[in-house]
């Protein structure tokens, strides 16, 4: 086996790589029966004809959905599909599950040094798939000062824990009025099953 290469085309944005899978029609979902529970909010209340209407949605609905579980409460997501959690005046930063499940597996993650300060939706590193390489935006201003080594050894974190373990930088933020601006889980939501 030959020394591992990165990715060297075209970098798209996770967004352009959503668009594209949105037109493709490539992604076929299945729902679960928690998720109908979740989406229908008490399953023993509703009846089998709005079960069936929220079956039919939950495909569209799916990716968002999972944004709306009890870890992702705090956090808050921008529109390139970064998410955020604050602990004091330090944020820890990855890519939605959302993005994540339309990149397919991550193979390589490239991130900051240390020390790297970053304006909010400065490029800070990039994310590589079997499929395509993405850039990763930060989604606040601020000083790296840690980055999640483990996914240098195992990128597929990413894929498996993308809003737990697969975080990627922690940044202390020099301007915190800039979490305002972002999304809640309910609004990214939304906006990830708009096809964003």
């Amino acid at each position: 086996m030959g020394e591992f290469r990165p990715y060297l085309g075209t970098r798209h944005t996770i967004g352009d790589l959503l668009q594209l899978r949105r037109h493709s029609g490539a992604t076929r979902l299945r729902a679960s029966t928690s998720e109908l529970e979740l989406a229908a909010g008490s399953a023993h209340e509703q009846t089998s004809s709005e079960m069936l209407t929220l079956a039919r949605r939950l495909p569209r609905a799916r990716p968002a959905l999972r944004a709306l579980g009890s870890r992702s409460m705090s956090l808050k997501y921008s529109k390139d599909h970064e998410w955020i959690k604050m602990d004091g005046d330090i944020g820890t930063v990855g890519i939605s599950d959302h993005a994540q499940g339309q990149l397919g597996d991550v193979v390589y993650v490239d991130l900051p040094d240390v020390g790297t300060t970053l304006a909010q939706d400065d490029t800070f590193g990039a994310v590589e798939s079997v499929k395509a390489a993405s850039d990763i935006y930060s989604p606040v201003s601020g000083e790296v000062v840690e980055v999640n080594e483990a996914l240098n050894d195992d990128p597929s974190n990413v894929n498996s824990a993308a809003e737990t373990d697969g975080w990627m930088v922690k940044i202390k933020l020099s301007d915190p009025g800039e979490l305002d601006g972002l999304m809640d889980a309910a609004a990214y939501a939304k906006f990830a099953e708009e096809g964003n």
